[in-house]
């Protein structure tokens, strides 16, 4: 089987692990649940995200075998359309004038068992994950190195394995972080217009790329 190569692996890690933490439903959702229900609690919904990841990454292996077996032209086209999506993406975190805020006043006592599957159902069954992953992963898949679904598989595991780790840790130390996010607005901001520009330039590179 066809491993990641260093550099491959090494561009897709960086850039996936600023998407993961800029200011989003997810990591404001780890941020919340930890400040709100204690450590574990929030590092449960954060595993519980991250695990949900492995779903698209099936979903996305699968179809982009489908349209390689069906045709060279309908990948490309997936590209473009890749492309397209993610400069929208961009767009609308450049664009963005709020901050990011963590609401800590629920008190819900849901358990960690709960938690987690809530965050694993919550990012699983979100179709904007579905659609993020379907145009995001197949952009680093080097097709000169053959078996682009397995380059996937992998592609996708080292986004959730790296999801796991920063989500675990947004959870444990929520309550010091969201206090930080809160009283420091232009930080959210930052955050957004650094992804929205690493969005905007992978989306063209989509386009542009053969």
């Amino acid at each position: 089987m066809t491993l990641l190569g260093a550099q491959q692996f090494l561009s897709f890690l960086g850039l996936a692990v600023l998407i993961t933490l800029s200011p989003g439903p997810d990591n404001l959702m780890v941020l919340s649940v930890g400040a709100s229900r204690g450590r574990q609690r929030g590092m449960a919904f954060g595993l519980g995200c991250a695990a949900g990841c492995l779903s698209h990454t099936f979903l996305a292996a699968v179809g982009v075998s489908a349209l390689i077996a069906a045709s060279p032209i309908a990948f490309t086209a997936l590209k473009i359309l890749g492309g397209l999506y993610l400069i929208r993406m961009g767009w609308q975190a450049l664009r963005s004038r709020g901050g990011a805020k963590v609401d800590s006043s629920s008190q819900n006592p849901e358990t960690v068992g709960a938690l987690f599957r809530k965050g694993l159902i919550a990012n699983a069954i979100n179709p904007k994950v579905v659609m993020f992953f379907l145009a995001f992963l197949p952009q680093f898949v080097v097709v000169s190195r053959g078996d682009a679904p397995w380059q996937i598989v992998q592609l996708g595991a080292v986004f959730s394995l790296q999801a796991a780790l920063l989500f675990g840790t947004l959870g444990y130390f929520a309550g010091h972080i969201g206090q930080w996010l809160n009283s420091h607005g232009n930080a959210g901001k930052w955050l957004d217009r650094i992804a929205g520009t690493i969005f905007i330039g992978l989306g063209l590179k989509l386009i542009v790329s053969r």
